[in-house]
């Protein structure tokens, strides 16, 4: 089966501006990735073409980079997807730009279960979430923060009793 899963927010803020938040990705003071409630992303060299790492157990390769524009990641096929997930910068008018993140991959059998009900729930909020911290950066607030619905807030319960504690904070969303 092929997954497409597709999130943008169009912000108040400059290609420039976004580009920069987007370049400090799994960088020490990553302004993006929702590390407060999701594993950190973490690469063996700075961000790049080539970089190996990824988040908790989802496994992937830097395969594609334009800085400040596009960063394009290659799952490794440890986490049961086949594709790739990326992350892009477009102007969307004179004082807005746009983030978006695309994640388009094949899953089969069992992976496609997993997929369906756990991983997706999952991999909305956290990119809901990248989007919050986007929106914040550049505008100070966020006009509509993503909620944890029941189903996600059941699965994180059930992570947090299979993950170490350092890897998962607690519920409270």
């Amino acid at each position: 089966m092929l997954i497409r899963n597709f999130h943008a927010r169009s912000l108040p803020a400059t290609p420039d501006q976004l580009g920069r938040l987007v370049d400090a990705l799994a960088g020490p003071d990553d302004p993006l990735w929702p590390v407060d409630h999701w594993p950190a992303m973490r690469f063996d060299r700075p961000l790049g073409v080539g970089a190996d790492g990824g988040h908790g157990s989802v496994r992937y390769t830097v395969v594609g980079y334009i800085p400040g524009e596009w960063i394009r990641f290659q799952f490794n096929g440890s986490g049961g997807l086949v594709g790739f997930h990326e992350v892009t910068v477009r102007p969307d008018g004179p004082h807005h730009a746009e983030l978006s993140h695309l994640l388009a991959a094949t899953a089969r059998g069992r992976e496609l279960l997993r997929w369906a009900l756990v991983m997706r729930w999952l991999h909305d909020v956290a990119i809901e979430e990248m989007l919050d911290r986007a929106e914040f950066a550049t505008a100070g607030t966020v006009r509509d923060p993503i909620r944890w619905n029941p189903h996600v807030r059941l699965l994180r319960r059930v992570m947090r009793r299979r993950t170490p504690a350092a890897r998962v904070s607690p519920v409270g969303v």
